[in-house]
């Protein structure tokens, strides 16, 4: 069994031992005249250690492994530090350098650029900043989970592989089992009785639709999952492998919905700030000085909420202040979501009831039939964070619009088959986890918050 001392209970005060065993990776190093000294991290917090040698213990040749990169294990006395910024420190008795290091390792100097480091994803972890991110996106994970089931809901899985394309956009990979060199044809069309499932299928772009049944047999449940989709965007908002968040509540209409998205937000962003503070004070130093005041609106502040129609409204009397004029009929833009959020409300705003042409065909159709009952909760910096919907329970107004969208009736029929069945009302919204994450770290790219980022063109 390896016994040892993480750095996080050492620099907490957790940690009581006089003599202590600590494993890590260099950060730095340096030899003195009397004395060399070596910083480690292993991971546990965003703290280093610093490693007292005392060159009478150590030969010259011993100390020679103390290279940036190199893991070792050095077991010794702990120490009240006399430096200003470590409060504890090891006198080194014993050390072991378990992976020495070539001469080409990468992470020389203390800051590289997150464009470098992102051409090495397999070693960014070990810097301060992509491990500040992947702690806080642990513990963010755990504040869903518990949020959800301190909540009454109910932990599902829902398939990876699918026949359906939730958001109708067209942009979902294609899974198939036949060789791409050799497929086969008949009557000038791919012969799908020969593949695997013998139907077209594809990677989940979301698990909404197969949330739904679950939620209309047990009430509330929500999935926490991989979604993917083939979106040509390259923006530093869009990857093709992304995580979202999913719940379906049974008997939820949109103001349910919408009382529960901000209530989610902010029990999670509260509970992000109260487990992760050194990593927030990190992040704020060196990447986004306004950090703190984003959780602070996100936990203190109302979530402002307007329609759809009356947000057009206001972007028309101001709309000299934007590049492409507003009309009712089209999307929020980029820069109106940046009025709204950041100049008209200066707080988060749902903005609802969009219009139907530009909606999918399962949200419930309003009174007048010109909008529908949804919402897209606007963060200021990001926009869109979340999207969300009562969905349409009624079997006629619902086939009336899946035909009007031209989806295939027959790969849907299930779905139809729930609204025939013991119908009733729900909603639910979908939350992209990296989308939030980025938010809650005040990184600007969402390869930097993904370990291995897929985007088109890119594995890495």
């Amino acid at each position: 069994m390896i016994e040892r001392s993480t750095i996080q209970s050492i620099v907490s005060g957790e940690c009581q031992d006089e003599n202590v065993t600590v494993y890590g990776w260099i950060r730095t190093a340096r030899m003195g005249k009397n004395v060399a000294f070596a910083s480690i991290n292993d991971g546990s917090s965003s703290s280093i250690l610093q490693i007292v040698f005392n060159r009478d213990r150590f030969s010259d040749d011993e100390l020679s492994g103390l290279s940036t990169g190199a893991c070792i294990k050095v077991s010794g006395k702990l120490i009240d530090s006399p430096g200003a910024e470590q409060s504890r420190e090891v006198n080194a008795e014993h050390l072991e350098v378990i992976g020495p290091v070539e001469d080409d390792y990468p992470l020389q100097k203390k800051r590289h650029s997150i464009e470098f480091l992102r051409t090495i994803p397999h070693l960014r972890p070990r810097t301060n900043t992509f491990g500040a991110v992947l702690r806080m996106s642990h513990h963010l994970s755990l504040a869903i989970h518990r949020f959800f089931d301190e909540n009454g809901f109910f932990y599902i899985h829902a398939p990876f592989i699918t026949t359906s394309d939730a958001e109708g956009a067209g942009e979902a990979f294609q899974v198939t089992s036949m060789p791409l060199d050799s497929i086969n044809f008949k009557d000038g069309e791919v012969d799908y009785s020969k593949d695997y499932f013998k139907k077209k299928v594809f990677l989940t772009v979301s698990a909404q639709l197969e949330a739904e049944p679950l939620a209309l047999a047990i009430g509330k449940v929500y999935t926490f999952g991989p979604t993917f989709r083939a979106d040509p965007s390259d923006t530093r908002f869009h990857t093709a492998e992304f995580w979202m968040i999913e719940p379906e509540m049974v008997f939820f209409d949109l103001d349910d919905d919408i009382a529960l998205i901000e209530r989610f937000i902010k029990n999670i962003a509260g509970n992000l700030q109260e487990r992760c503070p050194d990593e927030i004070a990190f992040l704020t130093q060196f990447y986004e000085i306004g950090l703190k005041n984003r959780y602070r609106m996100l936990i203190e502040s109302d979530f402002s909420r307007i329609t759809y129609t009356d947000a057009m409204d206001l972007l028309k009397r101001n709309a000299g202040l934007f590049d492409k004029s507003p009309e009712w009929g089209m999307n929020i833009f980029a820069e109106y979501e940046k009025f709204l959020t950041e100049e008209y409300f200066k707080s988060p705003v749902f903005v609802t009831d969009y219009p139907v042409e530009i909606m999918p065909f399962y949200m419930r159709l309003n009174d007048g039939g010109k909008t529908v009952a949804c919402t897209d909760l606007l963060f200021p910096e990001v926009g869109e964070i979340v999207g969300g919907s009562q969905r349409e329970e009624r079997l006629g107004v619902l086939l009336k619009r899946a035909q009007k969208s031209g989806i295939d009736m027959d790969d849907y029929s299930w779905y139809f088959d729930l609204r025939k069945w013991g119908s009733a009302p729900h909603s639910g919204f979908g939350l992209g986890f990296e989308r939030l994450l980025m938010y809650l770290t005040g990184i600007e790219n969402i390869r930097d918050v993904i370990p291995f980022p897929r985007s088109k063109g890119k594995m890495t």
